[in-house]
């Protein structure tokens, strides 16, 4: 979809390309539609040039000076790598060294030399620096020229890796015939794939121990893999150093799907096994917090009884959460209390002390606390502000535009590489050219790359450069409406609040359109295709397949349908819609079962994934910042999680706005994690809650 400012944009970068500023609208027009009609024919050029061969040449004509013309040469040979000979590959390279379509080529190209093992024409092209599965190859050829490994040169950096590529297999079987692998060598890299989780590493290396001390090995895979079997085993391990670890590392595993299940299995195993203080902490650890994770009755006092040696933040946390399940106000603050400083210092805890002095009827107390909590700009400090009908903290400021500086911006070749590609709806590679151009830039120049990219449409630029320090008072670059997409129509034609359908969507994707998660969610909403087929099916709407999602309004359209769907699952309730739409319904639905009672606030703080918790936080924080973007003021947090049971009013008028206003004279940035910008992830970016379905 094109950017709406495009024309004015096609004008600014063909001047820039053309070496000086011209003047007069005529001219400028026709130097749009130029830049127009050279980005169509790239991309007919480059759909047929992703097929091989030449064909795409006779569609390329007039592109020779256009800043992605490298790139159809390069997918033209990458399609055609199998068939493609050094000269050629060279040729290209020759023409453009420092571009990253050559090092992909030349990547792909020493690989493919590889699979055919034409080690004469990898050795003239290969250079270090380029991937562990290169590297490996390289070995190989070395082995296939006759000459011996050593490890130290050849294999030490490798080996410290807890994962290596298939390239490096015949490479390691070498170095074990060759004698460089004893087994104290070999346990080195077990210990290493051990701390990483990586069994599969494991697995492969025993193969090079003794008989008696390869099963050993295999003891930790399936902790790892099956930590239920695993401890079952282990009432006929011996009891050694690793069969301790093995035993420590299941039980850690199993805590976290089945807490009673490991409860009872370590009342059997510890006094059997001479486990170290240290694993007898983290057992127990576990076993506490997964133990508060279930919600079990004596949680509270576990967390409580906990030796000091055998806390960690996680824990000091949960036993706030269980307080905060039996309101035992005097437990919150007690568990708050037993906090390090720092941590009590965060604005969660402050906010719940207060919102726990306030229910002991130290309301003074309270009012002081919450104050103080309120002069942030997070989900804790709007809380705290509705305690005490305050406005909400929030210092907004806008970069200063620098016409000189912009100028200079748009003359680095990757930055006009990088937005031509955004242009022609290639974000992946785009966001590659603009990492690399910007490397090593100053934050000034950032800033300026960045309000250059907000005016095309690229939104996501914002929300990752201005994520610290004082850009986070951004807000507008980082809160972007692009009114362009239609999500305040779609959400209004849904029956759901735009403000909330935004707050979603900047959490979700962090405005990268083509955003897709591990598990497939695609585009600004990560959407499932299955989900969204689903959506349009009941909607009666169009269904173009899983990459239709990538296209922002058509995400919108679908995801402002799903939105209301798990609005309607839940009555209403938007923070509720919010852990479905991040756990799955019937997860969240649960909860509601065995918590509904609680307040939102505190229903929210038990959520037992941390994923979804934060998640909620930042859904409900956004909301009335674009609520804020999109009227000037923003209806109280508290209007947006009400009792269960009780909806929203979702389109309803909230009968008063709040002002957002810095407060003085300190400025307030975000400074909780539930205030810090989604990130993908990757993220969706970020991995899914456990269980994560839609």
């Amino acid at each position: 979809m094109a950017p709406p400012a495009v024309s004015r944009i096609g004008r600014y970068l063909l001047t820039v390309l053309a070496g000086g500023m011209l003047t007069g609208t005529a001219v400028a027009q026709t130097h749009s539609t130029s830049l127009e009609a050279q980005r169509a024919a790239f991309k007919q050029a480059y759909a047929a040039a992703s097929q091989g061969g030449d064909g795409w040449r006779a569609l390329a004509k007039g592109l020779m000076d256009y800043p992605l013309y490298p790139y159809l040469q390069a997918a033209s040979l990458e399609h055609d790598l199998q068939q493609v000979d050094r000269p050629s590959v060279e040729a290209y390279l020759r023409q453009a060294p420092d571009l990253i379509p050559a090092s992909d080529l030349k990547r792909d190209f020493l690989q493919e030399l590889a699979r055919r093992q034409d080690w004469t024409d990898f050795v003239a092209m290969y250079q270090p620096g380029l991937g562990d599965a290169l590297s490996c190859d390289a070995l190989q050829a070395q082995l296939a020229g006759g000459a011996k490994l050593d490890f130290n040169r050849d294999l030490a950096a490798l080996w410290a890796e807890p994962a290596l590529p298939s390239a490096c297999d015949p490479v390691l079987q070498a170095a074990f015939d060759q004698g460089l692998l004893p087994p104290a060598r070999v346990w080195s890299r077990i210990d290493v794939a051990l701390e990483a989780g990586k069994a599969g590493t494991i697995s492969g290396s025993s193969k090079w121990l003794p008989p008696d001390e390869a099963r050993t090995a295999q003891n930790l895979v399936l902790a790892l893999n099956d930590p239920a079997a695993a401890l079952l085993a282990a009432k006929q391990w011996p009891d050694n150093t690793r069969s301790r670890a093995a035993i420590t590392l299941a039980l850690l595993r199993l805590a976290r799907r089945q807490s009673d299940q490991a409860d009872s299995t370590w009342q059997q195993l510890q006094g059997r096994f001479h486990f170290t203080p240290a694993q007898r902490d983290r057992v127990l650890n576990a076993l506490a917090v997964f133990h508060a994770a279930d919600f079990d009755s004596d949680a509270l006092a576990r967390l409580i009884a906990l030796p000091p040696s055998a806390q960690t933040p996680t824990s000091r946390e949960w036993r706030v959460r269980m307080a905060l399940v039996a309101k035992d106000w005097q437990a919150v603050l007690d568990a708050i209390a037993a906090m390090p400083s720092a941590q009590q210092q965060d604005d969660e805890w402050q906010y719940f002390r207060a919102r726990a002095l306030d229910e002991l009827g130290r309301t003074e107390e309270a009012q002081r606390v919450y104050a103080s909590v309120a002069d942030q700009s997070s989900y804790f400090g709007f809380l705290a502000a509705d305690h005490q009908n305050a406005s909400y903290a929030l210092c907004s400021t806008q970069p200063a535009t620098d016409a000189g500086a912009q100028q200079a911006v748009l003359a680095i070749p990757g930055i006009r590489r990088a937005f031509e590609l955004f242009a022609v709806g290639m974000p992946k590679q785009a966001r590659r050219e603009w990492s690399l151009a910007l490397a090593n830039a100053d934050a000034p120049t950032i800033r300026q790359a960045v309000i250059l990219a907000n005016e095309r449409g690229w939104y996501d630029r914002a929300v990752f450069a201005f994520n610290k320090g004082d850009a986070l008072s951004y807000y507008p670059l980082r809160f972007p409406l692009a009114s362009q997409d239609g999500l305040v129509p779609q959400a209004e034609q849904a029956g759901i609040d735009p403000s909330w359908a935004y707050g979603i969507l900047r959490v979700e994707s962090a405005w990268m359109s083509d955003a897709q998660s591990a598990a497939d969610a695609r585009g600004l909403m990560q959407l499932l295709p299955s989900a969204a087929a689903g959506v349009a099916r009941r909607n009666g709407l169009p269904w173009n397949g899983g990459d239709s999602l990538y296209y922002p309004a058509t995400n919108i359209e679908l995801g402002t349908r799903y939105l209301a769907q798990m609005v309607q699952r839940f009555n209403g309730s938007l923070w509720l819609a919010s852990a479905a739409y991040n756990a799955g319904a019937a997860r969240v639905s649960q909860w509601v079962t065995a918590r509904g009672m609680l307040p939102p606030d505190l229903f929210v703080a038990t959520i037992p994934y941390k994923e979804t918790r934060e998640y909620v936080a930042r859904v409900m924080y956004y909301s009335v910042i674009y609520d804020w973007r999109l009227h000037g003021k923003a209806a109280p947090i508290s209007t947006r999680m009400l009792p269960i049971g009780q909806p929203n009013g979702r389109l309803d008028p909230p009968d008063e706005r709040k002002r957002l206003t810095c407060p003085a004279p300190a400025v307030a940035t975000a400074t909780s994690s539930a205030a810090a910008p989604a990130a993908a992830t990757s993220s969706a970016i970020a991995a899914p809650a456990r269980g994560k379905s839609r």
